[in-house]
């Protein structure tokens, strides 16, 4: 039979939706076993308590509609100051707009509620919204730790409503009167605005695009609720650390939703792994094609911006003017994430082969035991109210610390930045720690006795920490190294150490992530040798050195307060191979050149001299896509 249409031609299949910039990987669907570890992945999240109750969804709510009551008539309040008709005051309003978690239904109990408030263009940043809408919320009994943070890449107040986490941004718009049903994915709402406000404007923007590029809304919920909670517990969610922060995570699992759009969430967590680490940073991660506007605002393009070249990890945001999100990833914390990359896609193998269970996927990163050497970090103010303003400034700032290690050490000593901060609860006055764990770059050898000089370094960096234009008499800060041994009590969960039956933090969990950091284990001559050195360099820390000891008890600090009197602050033996090398005073402040990433020709990126794959021929996953033939 002629299954012609009448005109001759042959009936078109439909073709299936595309999301994303290139073909999917596979268009398989679950299997039973999928389906079963799904059931079990879902039970887990729920006992896991990320789920929060219809009574905090109900505050939350509320809490949405009285901060929607407030700016309305702030800006009430202001169009009438300004001389404006009666029906302009009638007519006046801010319109409040959710981002974030919330806004892509992934929030859990005790989530922040990140939300962006829309005015119009007689209203500004600088006075009415920082100093007048601030006082008005510092007069109010149900918000506390009210922080204002104006000078931030994306201006912000935060503060507590009801006990609810609120982080608040201001847009202005170039209409003299904001609609309740406007649309802010309209490119047209970008118009006439200032930089900041775009970036404000994006957070909901982004959040919008996401929704729409995934194939299925539920699955790549599921599937962000638990790569956000893997990403906590191992260490890794911090975007102003350097690591990823909650867009990032989500332009990630969205991407893999793209690529396996017929995936339950149980499938996409595996493929997660699968394919980030075999990926070739700095291809880009995009949801979409880069579009270019006639508004003029850059986009990322290594090609035409040379600052663009130097991203280690870029994951391109969707919504106009396209940026990556992920500036903050450094060369350090690009290590890390691939190595917990590597063990969550070797534990996914062993859940798959039914020999672990999801609960081994998300067990709690042991930072403290994964290092020899250790920089602490405290930070000390007055009292309460100065500690929060002077922590959110020095936190914003604790990543530039490990980028100046970096640079003065010719990247020969790794940082590991440790996102939670840590208070001492013996102490009575207002204080809290950050933690940096140490190690020389693998497979550089050296000589015994070699020693890291980074005084110059600390004094740069406290230096700029001074900078902080709301300083008070009170607030300090002080660095010191500390080895694994001399930890304070208070950084473990229960005030003590867990008793070390395992050299490394990752081979608690499976053979899979033994494999990622085998490397760091060694011979048993190895180990001898290393008992060695640690012997030697604790003798030497043993002996008095001159300077400041602080409140912290047992550990000398160096202090921003003054100037520091340590002859070495010494992170000696940060391996099995100590060996000894002093950086000159002059060279510690010389440029030392990253190895840089740049472009060559049409969409292909060069790194360390080696051209990459072409971004947009998928050959950057190729690997795992004859996986799922």
């Amino acid at each position: 039979m002629d299954s012609r249409n009448p005109n001759g031609s042959l009936p078109q299949l439909s073709q299936p939706p595309k999301y994303g910039i290139t073909k999917p990987i596979s268009l398989a669907g679950p299997s039973e076993a999928d389906v079963q570890r799904n059931t079990e992945l879902e039970k887990f999240l729920i006992e896991s308590g990320l789920y929060e109750s219809k009574e905090e969804s109900a505050k939350r709510e509320e809490v949405l509609g009285r901060i929607t009551e407030i700016v309305k008539i702030w800006v009430k309040q202001l169009t009438r100051q300004r001389g404006y008709t009666d029906q302009m005051v009638e007519e006046a309003k801010a319109v409040i707009f959710t981002f974030g978690s919330y806004r892509l239904g992934v929030h859990g109990p005790g989530a922040d509620i990140d939300t962006l408030c829309v005015g119009p263009s007689y209203v500004n940043r600088e006075e009415d919204f920082f100093i007048i809408l601030h006082d008005i919320l510092a007069e109010m009994e149900e918000v506390t730790e009210l922080q204002p943070v104006p000078d931030a890449h994306v201006p912000v107040m935060k503060f507590k409503f009801q006990g609810i986490s609120i982080d608040l941004l201001y847009a202005s718009i170039s209409l003299l009167v904001v609609p309740d049903d406007l649309d802010i994915s309209c490119v047209s709402v970008l118009h006439n605005v200032d930089e900041q406000s775009v970036r404000s404007l994006n957070g909901c923007r982004v959040a919008d695009q996401i929704l729409k590029l995934v194939p299925n809304i539920e699955h790549f919920r599921t599937a962000l609720r638990c790569l956000k909670f893997w990403a906590k517990r191992r260490g890794v969610y911090s975007n102003v650390t350097g690591f990823l922060g909650g867009v990032n995570w989500a332009l990630l699992v969205a991407r893999i939703c793209q690529l396996y759009p017929n995936a339950i969430p149980s499938m996409l967590l595996s493929r997660f792994f699968r394919v980030y680490t075999q990926w070739r940073w700095p291809n880009p991660v995009m949801l979409c094609s880069i579009e270019e506007d006639e508004l003029g605002f850059p986009v990322w393009d290594p090609r035409k911006n040379p600052r663009d070249r130097f991203h280690h990890m870029p994951i391109i945001t969707p919504a106009y003017p396209c940026m990556n999100s992920s500036y903050n990833v450094s060369v350090s914390t690009l290590r890390v994430i691939m190595e917990q990359f590597q063990c969550g896609n070797g534990i996914c193998e062993e859940i798959e082969l039914n020999k672990a269970q999801w609960n081994t996927l998300f067990e709690r990163y042991l930072f403290f035991e994964a290092y020899k050497n250790y920089l602490q970090v405290d930070i000390v103010s007055a009292d309460a109210d100065d500690l929060l303003a002077w922590k959110g400034w020095t936190e914003s700032r604790l990543r530039l610390l490990t980028l100046k290690i970096e640079r003065d050490t010719n990247g020969m000593l790794q940082c590991h930045p440790y996102p939670n901060e840590y208070v001492d609860k013996s102490k009575l006055f207002p204080h809290c720690s950050f933690f940096m764990g140490l190690q020389r770059k693998e497979g550089v050898s050296g000589q015994e006795g070699q020693q890291f000089d980074i005084r110059g370094t600390v004094d740069e960096f406290r230096q700029e920490i001074r900078m902080y234009m709301y300083w008070k008499p009170g607030m300090d800060i002080y660095v010191s190294h500390v080895r694994r041994r001399q930890l304070p009590a208070f950084v473990f969960p229960d005030g003590y150490r867990r008793p070390r039956t395992l050299r490394h933090p990752n081979q608690h969990t499976e053979k899979a992530c033994e494999d990622v950091t085998g490397s760091q284990s060694g011979s048993a001559e190895r180990r001898i040798k290393r008992k060695h050195d640690d012997e030697a360099v604790d003798e030497k820390l043993s002996k008095p050195i001159d300077c400041r000891t602080s409140n912290f008890g047992g550990t000398s600090h160096i202090s921003i307060g003054q100037e520091a009197k340590l002859e070495h602050l010494r992170t000696g033996d940060v391996d099995s191979n100590s060996v000894d090398r002093l950086l000159d005073r002059e060279k510690r402040y010389e440029e030392i050149t990253i190895q840089q990433a740049r472009t060559d020709g049409q969409g292909s990126l060069t790194k360390c001299g080696l051209t990459s794959l072409h971004v947009d021929n998928l050959s950057i996953v190729r690997n795992v896509g004859s996986q799922e033939q």
